[in-house]
């Protein structure tokens, strides 16, 4: 029996896309366990497995190996069951854009045979929750990026699901509205549901989740909350850029501080507790070498640097706003 407090479960997931003579595995024995009433961010780079993980909690794709379940029920073999639980809302919008907000709402709930009466105060509730009541009689196609989201995530919680899946649920919105959908999946959480998200950008996962779950090459390589996650690498750091390679060499030689960035970065790492003593200590060992730097900053670890260090590269990019993104925006799933 499952532990009364784990909602979903995977274990030992494995799935390969492709014939028996040329297959290429994607997912290669996931064990993942999400729990009442908290986020849980699956975060790795473009082909490890997210979207096919999620397809398959969701029921929508049938593993080769391993079992899965919601709330106890298999995703397989009980797949209705599970589907009555969840709800999943993808990277772009499912809205009808010819409809007004209201209308949109109205129909999912017919669609999920709610109740004519408690339907329409769900509706109402759910547009006033999410930002949309001023806009609730315009037709959708009127909708900003950021509103059209908000209403798909609305769609998604009219049934009131255990479990809600989350693929990708800010990419394409500018960095405000990714701020407000940030607040929205917030609140959804507070309101007792429970979220499984993937996402493309690390600030998400760090904002947002309670524990982050990292994929690389179909395989989860560590799990936990995002500041346990960092404690993995060490501490804060003191990074110091220099004009020239020689000059950060010196400073880097005369501070008996390793070369942890190459022996031709401009940057020196220091580690460091933070401390205001302990920074100007650093500060002033670099000022008697007689170089100045160009810049510093105290640097604490991120998500990027976990992955780094646990598999060997970076699982991010940046996107025309300049945020840091793992380095896809979905797998192709056959």
């Amino acid at each position: 029996m499952p532990a009364p407090d784990v909602l979903v479960r995977a274990e030992g997931l494995r799935k390969s896309y492709g014939s028996a003579r040329r297959s290429v595995r994607v997912l290669d024995g996931v064990d993942l366990t999400l729990h009442r009433g908290e986020v849980l961010a699956l975060l790795g780079p473009n082909g490890a497995g997210k979207t096919t993980t999620v397809r398959i909690l969701a029921t929508l794709l049938r593993p080769d190996g391993g079992t899965a379940t919601v709330a106890g029920h298999d995703v397989v073999h009980d797949a209705a069951r599970v589907r009555g639980l969840i709800s999943l809302t993808g990277q772009y919008a499912a809205v009808d854009e010819k409809q007004s907000g209201r209308e949109n709402l109205t129909m999912m709930g017919r669609l999920a045979h709610l109740p004519r009466r408690s339907a329409r105060a769900r509706v109402d509730s759910l547009l006033d929750a999410f930002d949309l009541a001023a806009a609730a009689d315009r037709r959708v196609g009127t909708y900003s990026g950021g509103m059209r989201r908000r209403l798909d995530l609305a769609a998604g919680l009219l049934t009131r699901p255990q479990v809600m899946f989350l693929d990708e649920p800010t990419t394409g919105l500018d960095p405000r509205s990714r701020q407000t959908m940030w607040e929205v999946i917030r609140g959804v959480v507070a309101d007792g549901t429970s979220l499984f998200l993937t996402t493309q950008y690390l600030e998400e996962a760090d904002q947002l989740a309670d524990r982050v779950a990292l994929i690389d090459d179909g395989r989860v390589v560590a799990e936990g909350s995002p500041s346990d996650l960092k404690r993995r690498v060490g501490d804060a750091s003191i990074e110091l850029t220099f004009a020239s390679v020689a000059e950060a060499a010196s400073v880097g030689s005369a501070g008996a501080w390793p070369d942890t960035l190459g022996p031709t970065s401009l940057t020196l790492r220091v580690p460091t507790d933070g401390s205001v003593e302990h920074v100007r200590d650093v500060l002033a060992a670099v000022a008697a070498t007689g170089v100045e730097p160009v810049r510093w900053e105290v640097r604490e670890p991120t998500l990027d640097d976990v992955f780094l260090t646990l598999t060997g590269h970076a699982a991010r990019t940046r996107d025309r706003d300049g945020v840091a993104t793992a380095t896809d925006h979905e797998e192709t799933a056959a």
